[in-house]
């Protein structure tokens, strides 16, 4: 069963749209977005990174907090965010800023999960303070990470 490739792309003057299709239902999709156990199996764990840090305070007003780290090259990146709407299995709407900041302010990232005839696409919008640091990510190698972790997060819904 193959899901459609990662897509990702400008929209308006300060978004990124991500979109991707599962052959999965949502309620696995967005289980394996929020429940820590699961999101440390796919998200960023590739190329010697490890998911060493993943807590998740699921509900509105909580805060998620992530870690990778890379041991060859004893490096950490680290994120966090405060949840600002839940609707399981649809939505998701909250906050991220990185510890080491590679872009400036604050991005807001709504996750949707649309589900049709048993495939879901994962829709991300992120939202920047503005169209430059928008441009900036969108010209980031975010794209090679996002499509390797979303491939294993595809690997893991097909099993």
């Amino acid at each position: 069963m193959s899901d459609k490739k990662l897509q990702i792309g400008p929209q308006g003057d300060r978004e990124i749209v991500v979109s991707r299709e599962f052959a999965a239902p949502r309620e696995l999709v967005f289980e394996a977005y929020t429940k820590p156990e699961r999101l440390k199996r796919w998200l960023g764990v590739f190329d010697g990174w490890e998911f060493s840090v993943c807590e998740i305070d699921l509900r509105v007003g909580g805060a998620y907090r992530w870690v990778w780290r890379d041991g060859s090259r004893k490096t950490e990146m680290g994120v966090g965010g405060v949840f600002r709407e839940i609707s399981a299995p649809a939505r998701l709407v909250c906050t991220e800023r990185f510890d080491d900041p590679w872009y400036e302010g604050e991005g807001l990232v709504t996750v949707e999960f649309l589900e049709q005839q048993g495939k879901t696409t994962l829709r991300m919008t992120l939202r920047y303070e503005s169209t430059a640091i928008r441009d900036a990510v969108l010209h980031s190698p975010m794209d090679t990470g996002m499509a390797a972790s979303f491939d294993k997060l595809g690997e893991l819904l097909a099993r």
